[in-house]
This record gives C-alpha cells, structure tokens and sequence, in this order.
C-alpha cells in the first residue's frame, strides 16, 4: 500500500495554527443493538407445512407459538410470504408485539419460491374459492379466530373470507385493498402480461408493471437499493406460468358487493351485507390504489372502520414499517388484543388480554411505591407533626422574681390574652403541656410576635426564677414540626 505523502514543514507549521475541531474526538453515548432486518431470517424462523384443500395443497408457514393468538398474512400478486413479510415482521417493534402472537403466512397455490410449474390441466383457483381454502387452514391447525392481514390481492381474498364466514375473523388490516371489480385499462395491462409470462416469461414489460403495482411511479428516486431487490425477485425468484394463472383469477375477480347503507334508501342504517369486524384500511400516499382504498373505505361501517394513508411511500410495508408497526399495535390494543393474561376469556381469539397501557401503569405503580418505602426506611423516625394549626411560640424572659396573674388587652389590634401560673413542680400539669407539644424542660422556644393571632394565651411556669412564656395559635393549614 502507498505510504501516507509527509508533508513539508510549511504546512505543518500552517496545521499547527489551525484551530482544533471540536468535533474530532466524539463519545457515542446509548448504542443500543438493533436487530437486523434480514429477509432470510423469517425462513429459517417459520416451520414451513402443506396442507390439503379441495383445489390442492398450499404452503403454510407458521412463526410463533402455536398456542397464542393467530394472525393469518396473505401476500400480493408477484410476491409469497417471505418477499411480503420478512421485512416488516422482523421489525424491532414487531418483533416484541408478535412475541404474544402466533402468524400463520399462507401462500397461494405455486406462488413460493421455487415452486415447480404447476400441470398443464391444473384449473387454477377463482378469488372466492382461494378464499375458501382459509378454511382448511384453520381446520388444520385448530383456529377458532383469526386477526387477517393482507395485501392487495390478499387483502381481496381476505375480504372475501371475512364475508362468508364472519365469526372466524375478529379483526383485519387491509392494505392497498381493491374491492371492486377490474376495469378496462387494468384487465387489459394483465391480460398481456399472463400471456406473455406463459409464452416468453418474465419479460421486462411485466416487470415494469409489477414495479408500479407495488412502487407507484418512479420508485428509484425514494429507494434505489429496495427496488433492485425487488426486480431480481421478479427475475429469478417467481414462477412465470403459476403467476399468470393467479394473474388470470385476479381480473376476473367479481365485485364483493358490500355498501355502508341498504340499496335505495338515505338512512344511516348500517348495511347488512358490509364487513361486521373492526378492519384498519391502509395505502400509501404514493401508491395506484388509492383510490381503489377511498372507495372500500365508502362501503365501509363508518363505526368500525379506519382509513389511513401514510406519507412519502407507496409499498407500506417496505417503506414505512416503522409507521405501519405502530398504527398495527395501536389497532390491535384498541381492540383489546395484546399482552394476554393466564385466564382465558371470551374474546375474538379466545382468549383475555391486557392492553399495554394498563401493563405500564400497573408497573409503573408499583415502582412508584417501591421507591416510596426504600425512602420511608431510609428516614429518620418522623417528628411529631401538627397539621391542623401551626403553633408560634414567643418566649420572653422576665427578670422579676414577683409572679403576677392578670389579664392583658391588647389595645393595637383587640386581641384578648389570658395569662395562667403553672408550677413545674406539679407532674400532672407539666404532662398536660407536653400534650401541647410544648418541651419546656428541653428548648428555648423562640419566635416572632403575630399580629394576625385570634387567640394569645400567656402561660406563666413557677421555676428557681419566674419565667413567662406566650403561646400564639394561629391557625395556619400547612403543617410544621415542632
């Protein structure tokens, strides 16, 4: 390797000169591990199964514990559940909010990588009947419920599945969901691209259109590196004729004739044929569909339902995971989904939950009172406190040996003072002062006179000498030691 050039004495002496940065030497304070977002971790996490259905066998990866809360994931066209979900569910934030969660990735027939071509006699299934092989799934694994996440195609399928079976879905995130049937210009775009996947493969032309299903246009200028990942998937990763076959189903999708309102009426009677369960629909700012969003979101039960579109982005879960992780674990602990308790309960997944704002209150309360009682041992044993009225005590010595007993009116401010004689021989009367939380064996009581006093009592104690001693009570709320 070439030696560092030495630099002349002029120049060393011109960097002696110069000021010192003060920036050279810099401490990192609070690193804290992140954990990587690698797309091949979910694979290797994920315990990969088939399962039998009438229109034959789909791929099921299952990630979690099986025993907590299901969440079923459906992915989009040109994609399967690793290219969908790896990404977002190995988020930090997902990654804590899934540990009380089981996810059940369901990949459509011949859509995982390196899926062999399916036979030429192979009647590839419509979007109801895809929607109906969900119910082999939860019949496989023992799902009374599920929470649906989904997007586009999946999102549509889940729909589908929501609607003919609306008691095995407590609750749904949608994104980029199309709830309409295909129009003019997108079965035309689709058409060509099915044929020429099955005739030439995957052409450059499909691979563009692909790219603004998911990206929206000119997705190279948000994301040079994510778009490349994505079109060498496109390239090597995909099955060309399986891709067509599911292209083919998706543009001959039926409409999934849901309304917020009956047909032919203006009242605010919610329809019976819309979505019953609570759904979180989501698009991107930046993406083709948001309209396709806007107008399920019309459909919709208002009461329900929640639109929501993110900035800066159009494929969500790849561009914004961090926005969509926190608006999906808000979702769920507003409907009562999170940290679940030891006692089962009735609930859309058939189990009780605690929602985390009450977990961090709980502990935050009881941190709170385990501070309290370290502090109240490391304490001095506490004075004796009066709260109801503040005693001022005013001392005055006097030096006449002749004790007197009068009383005294005060001719400034009215104020009435008795004055009494005690003897500090008698016990009785000295525990009666003490009562008082009046220590005259043990202080020197000082203080100032207050004019502001309704009542002043002047005691007078029968020493060696005489001494008189004035008590003021003011009464004053804030509490003082004595």
């Amino acid at each position: 390797m070439p030696s560092a050039p030495a630099h002349t004495a002029e120049e060393a002496r011109l960097l002696g000169t110069m000021p010192v940065d003060p920036m050279d030497d810099i401490e990192l304070r609070s690193v804290q591990l992140q954990f990587p977002h690698a797309r091949g971790s979910i694979i290797d996490s994920c315990d990969q199964r088939r399962v039998a259905t009438d229109k034959g066998e789909i791929l099921v990866a299952i990630q979690g514990d099986t025993s907590k809360p299901a969440i079923l994931t459906y992915h989009d066209l040109g994609l399967n559940y690793a290219t969908s979900f790896a990404g977002f569910f190995n988020y930090p934030l997902m990654r804590g909010l899934l540990e009380n969660f089981c996810v059940y990735h369901v990949t459509a027939p011949g859509q995982e990588e390196g899926a062999p071509t399916l036979p030429e006699d192979y009647v590839y299934p419509t979007m109801d009947e895809l929607a109906n092989q969900l119910l082999f799934v939860l019949s496989q694994f023992g799902l009374k419920s599920v929470i649906g996440f989904g997007i586009g195609a999946g999102a549509n399928i889940l729909c589908r599945f929501a609607l003919a079976h609306p008691d095995k879905v407590g609750a749904m995130c949608l994104i980029n969901c199309v709830s309409t049937q295909s129009g003019w210009i997108e079965w035309g775009y689709q058409s060509f691209n099915a044929r020429f996947l099955r005739t030439k493969g995957m052409t450059q032309g499909v691979i563009d259109y692909l790219m603004w299903h998911h990206f929206g246009r000119n997705p190279e200028e948000r994301n040079h590196d994510l778009v490349q990942i994505y079109k060498q998937h496109f390239e090597r990763g995909v099955n060309p004729t399986n891709l067509a076959m599911l292209i083919n189903s998706y543009i001959h999708r039926n409409d999934l004739n849901i309304a917020r309102t009956p047909t032919g009426t203006t009242t605010t009677e919610t329809s019976a044929t819309t979505l019953k369960m609570p759904i979180m629909n989501i698009t991107g700012a930046l993406s083709p569909h948001v309209d396709d969003t806007v107008t399920f979101n019309g459909r919709l039960d208002p009461t329900n339902s929640t639109w929501m579109k993110i900035s800066d982005c159009a494929m969500v879960l790849e561009e914004q995971p961090a926005k969509l992780a926190e608006a999906f674990r808000l979702f769920l602990q507003g409907e009562g989904y999170a940290t679940p308790l030891s006692t089962p309960a009735s609930s859309p997944c058939g189990t009780k939950y605690l929602s985390y704002s009450n977990i961090f209150f709980a502990n935050f309360k009881e941190e709170h009172e385990r501070i309290l009682a370290e502090k109240l041992k490391q304490q001095p044993p506490p004075t004796r406190i009066r709260t109801n009225t503040r005693l001022c005590r005013e001392t005055a010595i006097n030096n006449n040996n002749e004790s007197s007993s009068a009383d005294v009116q005060d001719s400034n401010n009215g104020n009435e003072t008795a004055t009494a004689t005690y003897d500090c021989n008698n016990p009785d009367l000295l525990e009666n002062l003490n009562e008082e939380e009046c220590s005259l064996n043990k202080h020197a009581i000082k203080g100032s006179s207050s004019t502001t006093a309704t009542n002043q009592i002047t005691t007078q104690v029968h020493t060696g000498q005489s001494k008189k001693i004035r008590i003021t009570e003011n009464p004053l709320p804030e509490p003082v030691s004595c």
